[in-house]
């Protein structure tokens, strides 16, 4: 008698296997992630996102805020190289908790854009440090202050690295 029957003469139905949910989430997702914490800060990311379509980089944006939406974030961050994000950029001004959190809950590569706002202390030294400054084990690369568009320019150098992935393209860089 197979496990089948035995377990269908008990009333026991054999389990689904995880491959149909696998599948589920192997589209072709954007390459890249963007996340900001604050509606108010898509102004400023703005030149990441002209980066990336001239570069025909596939790209989303996400407003995610690491204080007033942890699960979410965490969501996020844990679920993205499925969904088929090679890089994420995470922006964040004042505590900057964005880019860290999100590089805690992931393996993909993250880079952090420290933003100004009214509220910075020292014009953004706040954001920068907070990013830079990451404890042992939860990498994330700092771009300059307000620099998306640098940061949409280093996602695209990771993902012409192929960073591991066999599906990254592999575009020639243009001239700066």
């Amino acid at each position: 008698m197979s496990q089948a029957e035995s377990q269908s003469e008990i009333g026991l139905e054999e389990s689904p296997t995880p491959l149909p949910i696998i599948e589920e989430f192997e589209q072709s997702g954007p390459l890249v992630g963007i996340l900001i914490g604050s509606e108010s800060d898509r102004e400023t990311l703005q030149p990441a996102i002209d980066e990336l379509n001239e570069r025909g980089i596939s790209h989303e944006l996400l407003v995610l805020s690491a204080h007033r939406d942890p699960r979410g974030v965490a969501e996020y961050a844990s679920n993205a190289a499925l969904r088929g994000v090679r890089v994420i950029i995470a922006a964040a001004g004042m505590s900057a908790a964005l880019p860290g959190a999100v590089a805690a809950y992931s393996d993909l590569p993250v880079i952090g854009v420290p933003l100004t706002s009214s509220k910075s202390a020292a014009g953004g030294l706040d954001a920068i440090l907070a990013i830079v400054q990451m404890p042992p084990g939860v990498p994330v690369a700092c771009v300059s202050l307000n620099g998306s568009r640098n940061a949409a320019i280093l996602a695209s150098k990771i993902l012409g690295q192929g960073g591991g992935y066999p599906d990254a393209p592999r575009r020639p860089q243009r001239e700066l």
